[in-house]
């Protein structure tokens, strides 16, 4: 396993420029993930770093060397892409070894290589079967097997899960996060999917339009967002973000009432943003707002209430458990007030 850095990168398709000078080190072992909306760079970063595409400027260095003009064959990498590309004439095994073969590698040590990702996988009952008799999830593990035998530098996933159905998604992000506890290898993973990246990543990239918006845990992208993007973009539902006043420490709510602000946000301060299980449902007229419930949807283990509380909008609460608040009533809502953030004008995250 190999670190990659990314200095001053840069890719232009003519006169467009979709990756803006982006710098980025990634440490061996870790488990990286790109994110971000449609078009915002991540799948085509990952393919600079492949070599799949050319880097018009910048320098991407893997292992201590600059890999920018090397092809792809040369920077010992190994990319699991969205389909599968698995051969349909060929047995699992043979589809597993098929790289290895083609570069001349003894039978043996193609069979005790495949074998041993087969172990991992837990392929090793479907070794002889061909691609069109194995699930999607199976499939997919045999195109991670595949790139297991060459025993890269680092492994390149591009939204390998996309094609699987939910049930399946969440088992094979057990699948990835397994092996990469057992194969400690640098992992780069692009997923539009935030919980993915929530659940697999020990630091998540956002991406938005060619730029690193903010790099970090997914505790502290969640916890401390930089910015009003990555506050709105990690977490589902998405933070709500309503204006306000702030001055001598305390926010004021167009038409509501106030609570206290750290005091880099006096003055500067133009919205404030709050979870939506950061929320406490109380008697109307009581807590920061109150507003009318216009839907109130039933998910089990929790019940998201949607409240149109006048100037601020439709906000989002997640209770947890059930609750008989229902739609058509008037309540109130208590922000944990130890939990809001305060953005300025521009959007940046405003703390002490």
């Amino acid at each position: 396993m190999s670190s990659i850095e990314l200095k001053a990168v840069e890719k232009w398709f003519g006169a467009v420029q979709v990756i803006k000078g982006v710098d980025l080190s990634i440490e061996e072992g870790e488990f990286i993930i790109f994110v971000g909306p449609s078009g915002c760079g991540k799948s085509t970063l990952l393919r600079m770093i492949a070599g799949l595409e050319d880097t018009s400027r910048g320098e991407i260095i893997i292992g201590g060397r600059d890999v920018t003009a090397e092809p792809p064959s040369k920077r010992g990498l190994a990319m699991v892409f969205q389909s599968y590309a698995l051969y349909p004439h060929m047995s699992v095994r043979d589809n597993m070894g098929f790289s290895l073969k083609a570069a001349g590698a003894p039978k043996a040590e193609i069979t005790q290589k495949v074998d041993a990702a087969a172990k991992v996988l837990k392929l090793e009952a479907l070794l002889e079967r061909r691609p069109k008799d194995l699930s999607g999830g199976q499939r997919q593990r045999v195109a991670i097997g595949r790139s297991i035998v060459r025993e890269p530098t680092a492994f390149l996933f591009d939204e390998p899960l996309s094609n699987l159905d939910a049930a399946l998604r969440v088992e094979m992000r057990l699948e990835i996060a397994k092996l990469h506890q057992s194969l400690t290898s640098t992992m780069i993973y692009v997923t539009h999917d935030q919980v993915e990246a929530m659940t697999l990543a020990d630091k998540i990239v956002v991406l938005q339009g060619g730029v690193i918006e903010q790099v970090g845990s997914p505790r502290e992208l969640y916890e401390r967002p930089g910015n009003l993007f990555v506050a709105q973009f990690i977490g589902s539902p998405k933070m709500n973000v309503v204006p306000c006043q702030v001055s001598n420490n305390q926010f004021t709510l167009p038409g509501h009432r106030s609570g206290p602000a750290p005091a880099a946000a006096n003055t500067a301060a133009t919205h404030i943003g709050t979870r939506p299980e950061h929320i406490t449902v109380v008697a109307d007229g009581q807590g920061h707002c109150s507003g009318e419930v216009e839907v109130s949807e039933y998910l089990g283990a929790d019940v998201m209430l949607f409240v149109q509380c006048d100037q601020l909008g439709l906000l989002t609460v997640r209770h947890v458990g059930d609750t008989d608040v229902r739609a058509g009533q008037r309540v109130g809502l208590q922000f944990d007030e130890s939990r809001t953030h305060f953005f300025n004008q521009a959007g940046l995250a405003l703390r002490d």
